[in-house]
């Protein structure tokens, strides 16, 4: 992880935004203040229109709950305010970056993003978006984007490279389903190719990629590793969600539970994650969870014990 914060620091030192251009971004922050939300529902609504195949690569129930926009909002909000200091926001940058590597964002993504980014905040400010605004998110963009290209190609370099590591999706096969209790149930993954599987640190997750029958597009989600790493087998310990207050039924965690049996084959991307047990100290733990997010904490306490 060292190797990766100082290559990225190398980027921000090397790509510097004139002056005239960070005065401008840093100028908008309040306007993002106000109308980020706006901005990004207006982004993926033009995303979706004219790349519909990237219904493929989100989670559709977080984008009809407005999570997906808000989360957009914040980090474009966080770049703007940190925009002559990105290293400021490596933390987020870090965990944004592994999101996107399992679910297989691509270098060829980020022009497709930007476009139509620049292209919702004209829609939304109107004439407030003058030539010289969007000049310097346009310069802005591709300096932000080049951190994540190049920290993703880092994350994908080490992955491939570690023991049973690999890029993309690859084909795991059910071996066990064990019903822990009304609402979960753990699945025990076994590579197709019989191949050994990378090592994880408890904490991370895998990403799941499946495509249910009465479904148009692919759903992907992120799962805890529920049991020790070094096995032959992933494990991960599903939630079945229902649909309350008005929010949709889990569409992967349902069909997970009531069509994937013993002997099914589903995609799975390498281990990721940055929330993950630091034991670089010997200060005290505490580990604190509500509901299934204790998944990952038991995890934790069986390696600390």
């Amino acid at each position: 992880m060292t190797a990766v914060v100082s290559n990225l620091e190398k980027i921000n030192t090397m790509k510097m935004l004139d002056d005239r251009t960070i005065e401008i971004v840093k100028s908008t922050v309040p306007v993002l203040q106000v109308h980020g939300e706006a901005i990004t529902r207006r982004f993926y609504e033009r995303l979706f229109e004219a790349h519909p195949e990237l219904l493929n690569m989100f989670n559709h129930a977080h984008q009809q709950q407005g999570q997906q926009q808000m989360a957009l909002a914040n980090a474009v909000y966080a770049a703007a305010q940190h925009i002559d200091n990105l290293s400021a926001i490596l933390p987020s940058v870090r965990q944004i970056g592994h999101k996107h590597r399992g679910l297989g964002v691509k270098k060829e993504h980020y022009p497709v993003v930007g476009e139509n980014l620049l292209l919702a905040i004209q829609d939304v400010l109107g004439s407030a978006a003058t030539p010289d605004i969007l000049a310097a998110w346009e310069k802005a963009y591709g300096v932000i984007a080049s951190t994540f290209m190049q920290m993703e190609q880092q994350f994908d370099e080490q992955a491939s490279a570690q023991p049973g590591g690999w890029s993309g999706f690859r084909s795991f096969q059910v071996k066990r389903k064990v019903k822990e209790s009304d609402v979960i149930t753990s699945f025990y993954l076994e590579p197709v190719d019989q191949g050994a599987i990378a090592y994880f640190i408890p904490g991370q997750y895998i990403t799941v990629r499946v495509q249910p029958k009465d479904q148009p597009f692919v759903h992907l989600r992120q799962y805890s590793l529920s049991d020790a790493p070094g096995l032959p087998y992933y494990r991960i310990s599903v939630k079945k969600e229902s649909a309350i207050q008005e929010k949709p039924a889990g569409v992967v965690s349902s069909y997970l539970h009531e069509q994937i049996g013993v002997g099914d084959v589903i995609e799975v991307s390498a281990p990721a994650g940055v929330f993950t047990l630091d034991r670089s100290h010997d200060l005290p733990i505490v580990l604190i969870s509500g509901g299934v997010g204790l998944t990952p904490m038991i995890l934790m306490l069986n390696t600390l014990i």
